[in-house]
């Protein structure tokens, strides 16, 4: 998944690179990256130039994170009239509800890290939707 930094993808929009820490390279979209707090700055002090290292995250987390970030980039399609835009929004929210459920349904090693990776990087949306499925996991169980 390597690929040149600050390029631009088939679409136009421009391009980051994301360094893990052990060296596996991801390419992600501006406009997903800012979904991170930590990456937006960066990006808007433009420190992308060579790639951004993230030290703290391996490349199987980072992976996952750079799913959720596009999943949750994606902008769904413009519609022409009001009620078309409504329903279009509504069958999106629907569609990121399904991927979140599914996208948290992993061992509690990557769960945790994810939990890591989000705190990290200022994810808020990711950070709160991977610790309210550890208080889930965690709410029934018995102090044994």
């Amino acid at each position: 998944m390597a690929a040149i930094a600050d390029g631009a993808d088939k679409s136009g929009e421009k391009m980051i690179l994301l360094i893990s820490s052990d060296g596996e390279r991801f390419e992600l979209s501006e406009v997903a990256a800012s979904l991170s707090q930590t990456l937006a700055n960066m990006i808007e002090d433009g420190c992308t130039d060579n790639g951004i290292p993230l030290p703290n995250v391996t490349a199987p987390v980072l992976a996952r994170v750079v799913e959720y970030f596009k999943e949750h980039a994606a902008v769904s399609p413009k519609s022409a009239t009001a009620t078309s835009a409504t329903a279009a929004k509504a069958s999106r929210e629907e569609e990121l509800k399904s991927f979140d459920a599914k996208f948290v349904n992993v061992d509690k090693p990557m769960l945790f890290d994810l939990v890591l990776a989000a705190n990290y990087l200022c994810a808020k949306d990711l950070l709160n939707l991977t610790c309210q499925h550890t208080a889930d996991t965690i709410k029934d169980m018995t102090p044994e």
